[in-house]
């Protein structure tokens, strides 16, 4: 099967997204982050409001690591002449009791106090995703994109990838092939939140031909997150119209978060891509350890304590481990 146009490739890319698009009546899992701060209140009013930033740090680390760059292929490229197209169902486990996630529209707990969950253990993601073989800038280079939906949600992502085989292409021989990737993922259309992951990663893999039509290439590797999490205006009290004049303080409890440095996550994988003339199914498993950077604010050593009373502490990565599963179904040409 071949296509020889690319607009072949912007039609079925085009019938995705509108299908996608189509299909999101439900916005459980959009974000409210007015609800990551805690309110004070005088004679049955809100009047000052104080964001917590360890909430923010450890919703945005894992929120990253849902929204983090697809692997889901082996070390080997493309070669220069290669094209893929895949479709991807991206599965995360989060730590869905933890009081951050009240942050999300659908919480049954906005207020963060009753302890229940406050969404099902695991966000999904389904992505298109193209790449390509090259020959420069260096030879064996890959260079991907494609764009990944948050379900029960509006938020879209960019994620953008380029790839280097170190060492390829020796299958006749028990090596194995290496390659190093660089890769970046930005969220799009939240109104409050500015998020973009930077992903870099290792990878080996083993091509072994199954009588003469199959092959499998079991692949692993390791990968380093960093992600940039940056607030826009926060509206603390979105169901409150700014003008009514029985609320007159209400547009001065507009709010953003502190700047805080880039969240490290570690992120270990394991998967296998089988092929069988030119279609293509990849699985992979991925395992990200528990965070433990920290905001180191000036000024002070303090931790940030759960419903803090000041935002000058240093917030430290309160995320649990997340494992993740990816099916990847795609043309290779």
């Amino acid at each position: 099967m071949r296509w020889h146009t690319p607009g072949s490739l912007v039609s079925v890319a085009s019938l995705f997204v509108a299908g996608v698009a189509g299909a999101a009546h439900a916005e459980d899992n959009d974000l409210v982050l007015g609800r990551l701060a805690r309110r004070v209140e005088s004679g049955g009013m809100v009047t000052a409001v104080v964001p917590q930033s360890r909430d923010l740090r450890a919703l945005a680390s894992q929120l990253g690591v849902v929204l983090a760059p697809h692997l889901a292929t082996p070390a080997d490229t493309l070669g220069w002449g290669g094209v893929q197209l895949a479709f991807d169902y991206h599965t995360t486990q989060i730590d869905h009791t933890a009081s951050y996630w009240r942050a999300l529209e659908g919480s049954p707990d906005p207020l963060g106090t009753s302890g229940v969950a406050h969404t099902t253990g695991y966000l999904s993601t389904i992505g298109l995703f193209a790449r390509k073989g090259l020959w420069l800038p260096l030879p064996a280079m890959e260079l991907g994109g494609g764009v990944v939906h948050l379900q029960d949600s509006s938020m879209w992502a960019g994620q953008v990838y380029a790839k280097l085989g170190v060492h390829e292409g020796y299958h006749d021989l028990p090596i194995p092939s290496l390659a190093l990737r660089g890769a970046a993922t930005r969220l799009m259309t939240q109104r409050e939140l500015d998020l973009t992951v930077v992903s870099l990663d290792a990878s080996l893999s083993k091509h072994l031909g199954l009588g003469g039509t199959w092959s499998l290439d079991p692949y692993a590797g390791y990968n380093v997150l960093l992600t940039i999490a940056r607030s826009e205006v926060v509206d603390p009290t979105p169901n409150v119209d700014p003008f009514d004049e029985t609320m007159p303080n209400d547009r001065s409890l507009n709010f953003v978060f502190k700047d805080q440095s880039p969240i490290l996550r570690q992120r270990f994988f394991v998967g296998a891509k089988a092929q069988f003339g030119a279609l293509t199914l990849t699985i992979e498993g991925q395992l990200a350890l528990a965070g433990t950077s920290v905001d180191d604010r000036g000024g002070t050593s303090a931790i940030c304590e759960a419903d803090s009373m000041t935002e000058l502490c240093d917030a430290k990565d309160s995320a649990a481990s997340q494992q993740s599963v990816t099916v990847s179904a795609g043309f290779e040409l």
